[in-house]
């Protein structure tokens, strides 16, 4: 039987209001006050560091002083992985899910993700797919869709980040996810066009719940 998912699309969110909400939200979900979540958002410019080794510090190129020309953070995230970045243009998912009693397999939800990802570049025409080794979702050798994900006790928060109109160019000031021989791409730039972000977002929240196999908004 399908679980309900409640969708929530919050448009732009600085990341500490995020990952606040987010700690809020987990244990809203542990406590069984909210049914299983997608929120869907986007973040102004911000570089973001996991908790893999020295958490990705090591992988940001742009010293200090030209992150803070260009107006972008670096925050701490306490997510799994190494450094990413976030802005405008790009779709940031936050699934609160219990992944209990039948789910209970992170490398199967990291794959779940990697899916959802996949099936929302094939609606544009995109054969994407994953590489060995690595997460994420891969159009060739650029990623389009990154992964960083934590889950305690079940409960899951972080998640994935999905390039639609991305300034690519801000990829350059780090090695995204401590990957030097690889590209990042987005759906505009492998399109040819521009795609309405909330066009992207419908697709993926119908994917989403079919991969998860949750009940959008019904009880």
């Amino acid at each position: 039987m399908s679980r309900v998912l409640e969708v929530r699309r919050l448009g732009t969110v600085s990341y500490p209001e995020a990952l606040a909400m987010q700690r809020t939200l987990v244990e809203e979900r542990r406590a069984e006050r909210v049914p299983d979540l997608l929120i869907l958002l986007q973040h102004p410019a911000v570089i973001t560091l996991g908790v893999k080794g020295d958490g990705g510090r090591s992988n940001v190129v742009a010293p200090p002083d030209r992150l803070s020309e260009l107006g972008i953070a670096v925050e701490e995230t306490g997510r799994g992985g190494d450094v990413t970045y976030h802005g405008p243009g790009q779709i940031v998912g936050y699934p609160i899910l219990d992944l209990r009693p039948d789910r209970q397999d992170v490398h199967r939800y990291v794959r779940d993700l990697e899916d959802v990802m996949i099936r929302t570049c094939a609606d544009y025409g995109l054969t994407a797919g994953r590489i060995p080794g690595l997460t994420g979702t891969w159009l060739g050798v650029e990623k389009i869709g990154a992964i960083g994900v934590r889950i305690s006790r079940w409960i899951t928060s972080h998640g994935f980040a999905f390039n639609v109109s991305t300034r690519l160019d801000h990829f350059q000031l780090i090695v995204p996810c401590g990957i030097a021989d690889r590209g990042v791409t987005s759906l505009e730039k492998a399109t040819g066009r521009a795609v309405p972000i909330e066009e992207v977002e419908d697709r993926m929240i119908r994917h989403f719940a079919a991969v998860f196999d949750r009940d959008v908004g019904r009880a």
